[in-house]
């Protein structure tokens, strides 16, 4: 995936004017940032080459609600009354490649995109902070707002360290039936993450590590190690499976959506004509569909 930049300069008037953000698969990472009583909640996002668009035409009609739902609503809301802004007539036309509720970070992609297009609507340059102070008010939220992995604190809304745009994966995954409410599993996720602390610990330095080397077959194995310690709390009833059949299929790991329903393959390279068969047989064999993309920066 390549990264993109933020706001820049709006087009003539009349133009349409857009924002886009990118999803993700599920995480690389999600457990305590550092062994405790009280762990806070980290994540390493994964992101994909799947977005949500927000489209914004100047035109005689007056604004449009928001037609992405409550929380872009309230995204613009905020976003407004911080610079004291009113929106201009227009029509507002949206779309996304993300499904809702399986940890592909739809909703937060859904605000960061309505918050870019209004950055462009109204000609400000792209400011971060404003983006995680409204984030702040909606929802706990992954690093999507950045086009970079990141090492994150969701709850806190806090970057706690850029890990760049040197690595990058093809995929092959699934989506698992069922959803994970991430706030109703939160104590149980905690409790768990007080019992492994240390092989938590470990997990996260290898993964720092290999991020700092720009190893993407080390970035892949501590994403399986992680995957492995979600499995004792929030299972994937098709993890076993993977787990048994990666190297068969060349794969350098496995990723999952820690709180979500995704899991698949973490390829070194984009598969060809063959392997794509051969994966989706497999896949199909466990009950499911299989997709395919590029997911980091490579």
């Amino acid at each position: 995936m390549t990264p993109t930049g933020g706001a820049r300069s709006a087009p003539p008037p009349g133009g349409t004017l857009s924002g886009v953000c990118h999803g993700t698969l599920g995480e690389l990472y999600q457990g305590p940032l550092r062994a405790g009583s009280r762990p806070d909640i980290a994540v390493v996002s994964f992101p994909v080459d799947r977005h949500s668009w927000v489209h914004f035409t100047p035109g005689t009609d007056p604004p449009d609600p928001l037609p992405l739902g409550a929380k872009a609503a309230m995204a613009a809301r905020l976003f407004l009354e911080r610079f004291g802004l009113t929106l201009p007539p227009g029509r507002w036309c949206v779309h996304s490649e993300l499904t809702v509720g399986v940890g592909m970070a739809s909703s937060t992609a859904d605000i960061v995109a309505t918050l870019r297009c209004l950055f462009r609507i109204f000609a400000l340059p792209y400011d971060t902070g404003v983006v995680l102070a409204v984030l702040r008010e909606i929802e706990r939220a992954d690093s999507v707002f950045l086009d970079e992995f990141a090492l994150h604190l969701s709850g806190r809304h806090r970057v706690v360290r850029r890990l760049g745009t040197g690595i990058g994966f093809h995929t092959a995954y699934i989506t698992e039936p069922g959803t994970v409410d991430t706030a109703a599993v939160t104590d149980l996720l905690l409790g768990h993450y007080r019992r492994h602390g240390e092989e938590y610990r470990r997990c996260l330095a290898d993964l720092l590590k290999g991020f700092a080397e720009g190893d993407p077959a080390a970035v892949a194995r501590t994403a399986t190690a992680s995957a492995a310690l979600s499995q004792r709390v929030l299972p994937k009833a098709t993890f076993d499976a993977l787990l048994a059949h990666r190297e068969e299929f060349g794969a350098d790991g496995i990723f999952v959506a820690h709180t979500g329903c995704l899991i698949g393959y973490l390829l070194p390279g984009r598969p060809d004509a063959a392997l794509k068969s051969d994966l989706s047989a497999f896949f199909h064999s466990l009950g499911h569909q299989c997709s395919f993309a590029q997911g980091g920066y490579r």
